[in-house]
């Protein structure tokens, strides 16, 4: 008999005030994601908010006031350390800035903050060169099975660090 590990399904939760027309999109690719990375990940909720909530967000959380692109919560873990549930704040504001700059559609902006996050809380990290590369690689060749084609690959080195 052999051992196969299943991904477990993937309770995922979108809240959105603003954005709300990219919810669908959202849900089905991070599932679609979730499933490809066969992530640990059994329970995700994800918050779509502008530039103020995320400013807010970010000081109450690091202390900083600035918008930023994402972030990142794990809520619960397995005995192996990994996350099993966590939240994600994505900023559509700084999306939409990022999407006209970058020449790409809004919703696969986001899809990018979303994926990224959950690249996040799956262990990866970018606060070296070395590791922002591996990562934003990582994200556009998951974005291309997707069939949603590299998003990241347009921006300049360091352009846009996330936590």
């Amino acid at each position: 008999m052999t051992n196969t590990r299943r991904t477990p399904k993937l309770d995922l939760k979108i809240t959105a005030r603003a954005g709300r027309t990219h919810v669908s999109f959202l849900k089905k690719m991070i599932c679609r994601a979730h499933d490809s990375l066969k992530s640990p990940l059994s329970e995700l909720s994800i918050a779509v908010v502008t530039d103020r909530e995320m400013s807010k967000i970010h000081k109450r959380f690091m202390n900083d006031s600035s918008p930023t692109d994402v972030l990142t919560f794990p809520l619960d873990e397995d005995s192996r350390g990994r996350a099993t549930s966590g939240d994600i704040v994505v900023n559509v504001s700084q999306a939409l800035r990022e999407s006209r700059r970058r020449g790409v559609a809004l919703r696969n902006e986001l899809l990018l903050y979303a994926l990224h996050g959950m690249l996040h809380l799956m262990g990866m990290d970018d606060r070296t060169d070395a590791e922002f590369d591996r990562m934003h690689r990582l994200e556009d060749r998951i974005l291309g099975k997707l069939g949603v084609g590299a998003v990241f690959h347009s921006a300049p080195k360091r352009a846009s660090k996330s936590t």
